[in-house]
């Protein structure tokens, strides 16, 4: 199976996400310390810097990373969007917006703030919603290999229905995606 075609940007919405094996996207309390010594595809980084135009989080991730200047490693400037029931009490950043609205509202104002580019959204709770919203026109994950064991899983919809997927890589789009890794003894 060949690798995601590049990323372009197409206005799309795009939930976009590192997870560990198991589903995680985030340690406890949004913990990323894991992802140290994770490699990606050389180029991979600066593919979506320069297509993404507009980011959309929510807020116990901001709080935990109010750093937006680090996006992409820092290679990334532009617009972000933190929905939040309360943006009174939010430590206020240069290029951050809070917002307080319908989650379908919140991603309308990215995608008007991307300009054309792609609205990235780095939230799970965010994706879910607009995902069961049919909001979300792609999920594109790398998965680390990594097995976490707790944290912020990326679909978390306990009773909910099964969402299916169509894979946008290779040419069976119902095909599961083979990935073998052996454990790396910790002494």
């Amino acid at each position: 199976m060949a690798d995601t075609e590049r990323q372009r940007a197409e206005g799309k919405v795009l939930w976009h996400f590192t997870m560990s094996l198991d589903g995680f996207v985030a340690g406890p309390d949004h913990a990323m310390d894991w992802m140290t010594g994770i490699s990606f595809r050389p180029g991979l980084i600066e593919e979506y810097a320069e297509t993404t135009g507009a980011v959309l989080g929510g807020r116990d991730g901001f709080d935990a990373y109010p750093h937006v200047s680090g996006i992409y490693g820092g290679l990334w400037q532009g617009p972000v969007f933190v929905l939040t029931h309360h943006p009174e009490d939010a430590q206020r950043h240069n290029g951050v917006t809070f917002l307080s609205c319908d989650v379908a509202e919140a991603a309308r104002i990215g995608l008007e703030a991307a300009g054309g580019k792609n609205l990235e959204v780095f939230s799970a709770t965010i994706g879910r919603q607009l995902l069961e919203r049919g909001l979300i026109d792609e999920i594109d994950l790398h998965i680390a290999p990594v097995l976490l064991g707790d944290g912020i899983r990326l679909f978390d919809n306990p009773g909910g229905a099964p969402v299916r997927l169509e894979l946008l890589n290779g040419d069976d789009r119902s095909a599961a995606v083979n990935v073998r890794y052996h454990p790396i003894a910790t002494r």
